[in-house]
This record gives C-alpha cells, structure tokens and sequence, in this order.
C-alpha cells in the first residue's frame, strides 16, 4: 500500500512495481509517488496484464509542527484537472527546495548542479515527474561526498542535517481536503518518523483523515503498537506499507515490495463509495 517508481524517487518504472507485487504472490499494490499521478497509468495497464490490483494513489508534502508530514491519497482520481493543477504546484515547490539544497552543498565546498543530478538517473526526466532527495543522494555518493545514501541523508539531507532545506508547504488539512475532492481517501503516512506523538494526534484531531499507516519498514513492534490504538481511538482504517523505492548502491530503502502489508479488505475501507478504480 505504498510504493514509489521513476515518476518520482523509485528506481523502477511503475509496470516493474506492479510485476514484482505479481511475483510475490500480492493481491494488491498501490502506487503512491510524491506530488504526482504520472506512474499510475502505466501501473493500471500492468495490473491489467499480470491480474493485480493496482490502487491509484500519490504521497503529498506538507508541513506541521515544524516537519515535514507526509499524507497518503488512496483511489484518486489521476485525471482530475484541479487536481493535477494542484500537484503542479507542489512539484514546483519542490523544484525550488531542491535548487536550495544544492545552493546549501555547493556553499559547502560540493560542485553539485541540478543537471548532474539529472544526468545521473540515466534516462531523461518525463513530464510531471519531480526529483527527490534521493536523486540528490545518488549524485552526492557518485561525487564521492557521501558512502551511500544513507550516509547521504545523514549528513546533508535529513531534517537537521548541514543542506537541509524545507521551504513553506501546505498543511495536512489541506492536502486531505485536496484528497478529498479528487475523490480518493486521505492516510497519514508513517507517523512514527516524525518522532512526535503529540504532534500526530494534532494532526488526527484537525484532518479528515480516513486511515494512518501502522505498519511500515521503519516502525518497531512500539510504534505499532501505539498507532494502532490511536487507530482505535480514532476509528480510521489501519493500513501498512513497505515504502517501497528499488535498490541503490545495492540497498534497498526503506523495506522491500511485499515486506510490510495488510489484508486486501483494507482496500473496501479506502475505496470511497461508486469508485470505478482497477480492481
């Protein structure tokens, strides 16, 4: 219920996503990439060849308590204009980030520049397909700045870190609202990386919210444990992902496809009423 491919920071075109979900012996997998639907025509079409279903979905930026929050949009509806205008948007303050992060590493003392960062992915950047952080990290470890990419983060790139930048976002609210009106269900993404609980049950009592990830690669038995009973408190759905991006340097962030899931009646609970999405 959480995968990213090329259309943002994922190393694997979206078909690849849906036929590893195929080879794992998954009933479902959703394609979630940040700011962005420009994967999940190509993920629809697969699910149709290897008989999977593909739940449309996208991963919006936002800002709340001063860190980055990230929400997840389940059955979207990827040909909604206002919509797409509005991801727009966001991937163009993203665009903007990302030129302060290289401002930040070059005051550092590491020549960096957008054009290497893309020349690095290997192929050419498509429409409406946003650069990440990763995609900086991967030309950090190539510079020989960083040992890999996590090592990348650690020292650049995470909240905190010497070229972190967070420029002004949206807030959470409006983001599940923007969900909302597109026609899909809006999930709090892995809570237990904003190392705030007080900050997410905020977020829980202000925002629309349909569900909140439990289960994810990076929570422990405890971050579990206490998201699903403010789940339970909150009556929201309990859904669960790897975070799933491909490997890097031979790494695989965040957790493998199909490492992290949950019961295919999740999807019954996301899937707003007369949704017409893949099944």
């Amino acid at each position: 219920m959480h995968s990213h491919t090329q259309a943002s920071d994922g190393m694997q075109p979206p078909a690849d996503n849906v036929r590893l979900a195929r080879d794992k012996g998954l009933g479902a997998v959703a394609i979630t990439d940040h700011d962005t639907v420009a994967g999940i025509a190509e993920a629809l079409k697969a699910g149709r060849t290897y008989g999977i279903t593909v739940v449309p979905g996208v991963e919006i930026s936002t800002r709340a308590g001063g860190k980055d929050i990230h929400v997840l949009g389940y059955y979207i509806d990827p040909a909604d204009e206002l919509f797409l205008s509005r991801l727009a948007g966001l991937r163009d303050t993203r665009a903007q980030r990302n030129e302060l992060i290289l401002s930040k590493l070059r005051s550092l003392g590491i020549e960096i520049t957008m054009e290497q960062v893309i020349l690095g992915m290997g192929r050419e950047l498509q429409p409406d397909e946003s650069i990440g952080r990763p995609h900086i990290a991967d030309e950090l470890v190539r510079l020989g700045a960083a040992e890999d990419m996590r090592d990348a983060f650690n020292k650049y790139l995470a909240e905190g870190a010497a070229a972190f930048v967070s420029p002004l976002r949206i807030a959470p609210q409006e983001a599940c609202e923007w969900i909302l009106a597109a026609g899909g269900s809006p999930v709090l993404a892995h809570p237990g990386l904003y190392g705030d609980d007080l900050l997410v049950r905020d977020i829980l009592e202000k925002c629309p919210l349909t569900g909140i990830e439990v289960y994810h690669s990076d929570h422990g038995p405890a971050e579990e444990e206490r998201y699903l009973a403010l789940a339970e408190e909150y009556k929201l759905a309990v859904t669960g992902g790897s975070d799933f991006h491909g490997a890097r340097q031979g790494v695989v962030f965040h957790g493998d496809l199909g490492s992290v899931t949950v019961g295919v009646e999740v999807l019954e609970r996301l899937k707003p009423q007369g949704s017409t999405a893949n099944r």
